[in-house]
């Protein structure tokens, strides 16, 4: 176990989105909620408090808080993808029901939350040793919404993405 995990601040969404985020990565669960013991600022006693969750092998917490923060890019969570299959099923599952998409792999989720939908093959493309590959390749990137791995490639190896 980690000495230091996430906590993630909801104003009464801390289970909904704990499981939502479970849901979809593997190695991940539910590990305790907690209820107020009393009514106070995140809710009326026995509503969620806290939800300790796994998510890929790292501990999260989720507070019910109250009042409702925004969240910035400042702080964001990055997933390496292994293929293109899971960069889609993930940027799919993180972008709808209220999310919104930006430019070069990242999103916010329906709950505000940033991240980084990233194939695990991009380092290689981008610190790669040819050079002007990296740059053509980190060019693509920059156009792109969802990252592509297909057309990442094609401008790494100089070949056209028509």
């Amino acid at each position: 176990m980690s000495k230091i995990s996430p906590c993630l601040w909801f104003d009464g969404e801390a289970e909904q989105a704990a499981r939502f985020y479970v849901s979809l990565l593997p190695d991940s669960r539910i590990k305790h909620i907690q209820k107020n013991p009393i009514d106070g600022p995140s809710g009326k006693a026995g509503t969620v408090l806290v939800v300790q969750f796994t998510l890929a092998g790292q501990d999260y917490m989720a507070l019910n808080g109250g009042t409702r923060f925004e969240y910035t890019h400042a702080i964001s969570f990055k997933i390496d993808c292994a293929d293109q299959a899971e960069v889609d099923h993930l940027w799919e599952a993180l972008s709808s029901n209220g999310g919104s998409v930006e430019r070069c792999g990242w999103l916010k989720d329906r709950y505000g939350i940033s991240w980084q939908i990233v194939p695990s093959v991009l380092p290689e493309l981008l610190g790669g040793p040819d050079r002007a590959g990296a740059e053509r390749a980190m060019a693509a990137m920059m156009q792109m919404v969802k990252l592509d791995i297909a057309g990442l490639q094609k401008a790494y190896e100089g070949k056209s993405a028509a």
